[in-house]
């Protein structure tokens, strides 16, 4: 599928077919039109307009996340659930995916929901921070205030504070 397709897919259920429209195809091109004008706007706000009509195999990494940013914009969520999407990216895209996400909440007026690991990236764009160890909640707070946290500091760095 190309890029274009793949975040078409993220917009299905917005569709207006149904059980009985779909099978007979009544409407599909206006509704494909649609979606597809859809997804080319958010790749384009998302600085992916130059591979819409690639196939996604082969593109690099990074790009691909932001893929599947875009795809997840196309179901119009309110709250958007992010699960460890800096891994496997360098240092700049890291950056690149933080000032991301803060655009991305407050152009599209996301609550984001954030696991993560890199905590440079966490500390940087969250308003609030929930620190877990091993299950257990063990600080809540503002960033600056749980970055100084003796138990975040004994969890994550491995030494008294």
């Amino acid at each position: 599928m190309t890029v274009l397709q793949n975040v078409m897919v993220g917009a299905h259920a917005k569709s207006k077919q149904n059980f009985f429209t779909a099978p007979l195809r009544i409407g599909t091109r206006a509704e494909e039109r649609r979606l597809g004008s859809m997804a080319y706007d958010i790749l384009t706000d998302l600085g992916l307009a130059e591979v819409a009509f690639q196939p996604c195999a082969g593109l690099p990494f990074g790009t691909l996340k932001r893929i599947e940013l875009a795809r997840a914009l196309a179901s119009e969520p309110k709250l958007l659930m992010l699960d460890e999407p800096a891994s496997g990216l360098t240092h700049s895209e890291v950056d690149e995916l933080g000032a991301l996400v803060q655009r991305l909440r407050d152009d599209y007026g996301l609550t984001v929901l954030l696991v993560e690991h890199h905590m440079a990236m966490v500390m940087g764009i969250s308003d609030n921070v929930v620190v877990m160890d091993f299950g257990r909640k063990i600080a809540e707070g503002p960033p600056a205030v749980v970055s100084r946290d003796p138990k975040v500091i004994e969890a994550y760095l491995g030494g008294a504070a």
